[in-house]
């Protein structure tokens, strides 16, 4: 693959870094000429910018000074700091700026890791994003559902589940959505700006219902307040403003669409003339959300009476109990930090030499070890993809 950063890089200092990494291995002008299989006067003049280096040049060269590509042509892109853009989200005490900071510090570094594999590969992530929605005046429930009803049609989701949401909004939409550790009480962030675009960070440690809810609550601030930072926690209003409120809303709609959901509603009510705690256990795994989402989703569209679900927990209902004795398989789901593109364009650029591997693990915020592990699972998905669809005849697939 051509390294179409090499087109416009500055040779001078290129020049500069390969002089130096030459000295720092002990190595002569001469030596480095026989690397690429050229004349000493070829070496003086790359090192002092006067000669534009071939990619497979600069690939030898690196490797034989013990170093990644990157480490001569990485753009290091500029991204406004996540501190400054979260100054006006709320008044945080001693301890909460103790939690949240590095997770700001985090997310921040993995963005701008994203960007320099893009740089580096020539890949930048594509965008599918819509206009900003103006619900100015607007009520909320009606503002949350329409947005939630234009989005499935726009990225063709129909009216029934979605199956891994992260997938649709990362790979459909664009987005850069990470899967962090945080504290319990934390769930989710999302910023915005030009250069990285739509950026979210949601809590790993919570069950894959709740990031589902969380990913869309986050999803509808890049839709409706996309130039506005959220770091989103429980109690963290007094009196929550119309923006979280409609985040809260919009989750209802876009994860349970009425139409679908009454459709599915009926059919199970009309089959045994009742709709039971089972049939709610089992919608509820449908739509891949929680008893309590689905029973309040219900609630309020008058299908089932209000308080069900504390009704039937006093009456000892427990939960997780009732799941696996109704034999619920888990949520499919990717608990994976980093996006799959992210993934992608790390192993492409170590297999063909433009990272080391010591700078693949970086990527992937792992040590060596695990590093070997992953790039040898990523590297079979794509050597099983190629595999499947070699011998297509696509006129007739």
């Amino acid at each position: 693959m051509t390294i179409n950063i090499l087109d416009n890089i500055d040779l001078r200092k290129l020049g500069e870094l390969l002089q130096q990494a030459r000295k720092k291995c002990g190595m002569t002008q001469a030596d480095a000429a026989q690397v690429i299989d050229a004349a000493r006067t070829t070496i003086v003049a790359i090192e002092k910018g006067e000669r534009r280096l071939k990619p497979k040049e600069l690939i030898k060269l690196a490797r034989a000074y013990g170093k990644a590509v990157s480490d001569f042509v990485r753009p290091n892109p500029v991204i406004e700091p996540f501190e400054v853009q979260f100054r006006a989200v709320y008044r945080r005490s001693e301890e909460e700026e103790a939690q949240i900071n590095p997770i700001i510090l985090r997310l921040e570094e993995l963005c701008r890791n994203y960007l320099e594999l893009e740089k580096i590969m020539d890949a930048p992530l594509p965008r599918n994003y819509p206009q900003e929605y103006e619900v100015t005046n607007m009520p909320i429930a009606a503002a949350a559902e329409s947005i939630a009803i234009a989005e499935r049609q726009r990225l063709g989701l129909g009216d029934g589940p979605i199956p891994v949401l992260r997938n649709v909004l990362e790979q459909s939409v664009g987005l850069r959505i990470f899967y962090l550790e945080m504290p319990s009480k934390y769930s989710g962030i999302y910023s915005y700006d030009e250069q990285i675009g739509g950026c979210i960070a949601i809590n790993a440690n919570h069950p894959e219902e709740r990031r589902r809810w969380s990913l869309a609550h986050e999803y509808l601030h890049f839709l409706a307040h996309r130039r506005k930072p959220v770091f989103d926690y429980e109690n963290q209003y007094q009196r929550k403003p119309e923006t979280e409120r409609l985040a809260d809303s919009f989750p209802d709609y876009f994860l349970m669409p009425t139409s679908g959901l009454l459709k599915r509603f009926n059919d199970m009510y009309q089959t045994h003339n009742k709709f039971t705690p089972t049939n709610l256990f089992t919608l509820a795994h449908y739509y891949g959300v929680s008893i309590e989402a689905l029973s309040n989703r219900l609630e309020s569209i008058q299908l089932i009476p209000s308080g069900t679900l504390d009704r039937l927990r006093d009456r000892g209902l427990k939960v997780r109990k009732v799941q696996q004795e109704l034999g619920l398989e888990e949520i499919p789901q990717r608990t994976d930090i980093v996006p799959t593109h992210y993934q992608h364009l790390a192993i492409e650029a170590l297999d063909q030499g433009l990272i080391a591997e010591g700078r693949f693990a970086d990527f992937l915020g792992v040590d060596r070890l695990e590093a070997r592990r992953i790039a040898e699972i990523l590297r079979e998905y794509s050597s099983g993809i190629m595999e499947e669809t070699a011998h297509l005849d696509l006129r007739q697939a």
